[in-house]
């Protein structure tokens, strides 16, 4: 065998290996991706129906100078809405001023005289809201229509809200009202009772579905 026949067979032996090498050695198909399980559902917004046994309205104004006055007003009525993060974003309520409690009877009867709430003529106060904005301490703004004594005027109260669960929503409201602006204006001039008065709102909802 000549030596040009065994250098042509020594290139064929090599060809015939590599590509034996190469057939053993290829990368395996890749498997497919599985696809990315899908983001769960938002939690959908929530809707809630005041429960007037968990709730109530406070106020303070000063009395004689002095001391701050404290009253309760217990029947709140109304609903309230909050996002899929927990902020409101609606507030309808209606206070009814006869079921004002200063814890004293003949107090009361004049609270609820032409004097002060004029029950009879104004049988209930209210607040619509308008416009909520995220304010300080992770607190909200809502601005709405506040009615009283026959008046209507635009505030901003403060809104705290205090917790979110399966079935109960809750928040605090606080602002202040110069009752002069809504036609209530007994003991200003003489400065036996102040004219701003402090409003916090207790709210606690059922889910109205």
């Amino acid at each position: 065998m000549t030596h040009a026949t065994l250098v042509t067979l020594a290139l064929a032996t090599f060809s015939l290996l590599g590509l034996a090498a190469t057939q053993q050695t290829k990368t395996p198909p890749t498997a497919p991706v599985a696809k990315a399980a899908a983001p769960a559902a938002a939690a959908e917004a929530r809707n809630f129906t005041i429960d007037d046994v968990h709730s109530a309205t406070f106020f303070r104004v000063q009395h004689s100078g002095a001391g701050q006055f404290w009253g309760r007003i217990s029947g709140v009525t109304g609903t309230m809405a909050f996002d899929s993060g927990n902020a409101p974003t609606s507030l309808n309520i209606t206070v009814a001023t006869d079921s004002i409690d200063s814890s004293n009877a003949k107090l009361d009867a004049h609270l609820k005289s032409p004097d002060f709430f004029n029950v009879q003529e104004f049988p209930t106060m209210t607040f619509v809201s308008t416009a909520v904005k995220p304010g300080a301490n992770g607190m909200f703004d809502v601005s709405g229509d506040f009615t009283m004594h026959g008046v209507t005027k635009s505030i901003t109260a403060t809104i705290e809200v205090t917790g979110i669960t399966a079935k109960r929503g809750g928040a605090e409201a606080t602002f202040s009202v110069k009752r002069s602006e809504y036609g209530m204006t007994y003991g200003v001039d003489q400065g036996s009772l102040g004219d701003v008065v402090k409003v916090i709102v207790n709210l606690e909802g059922t889910d109205a579905k």
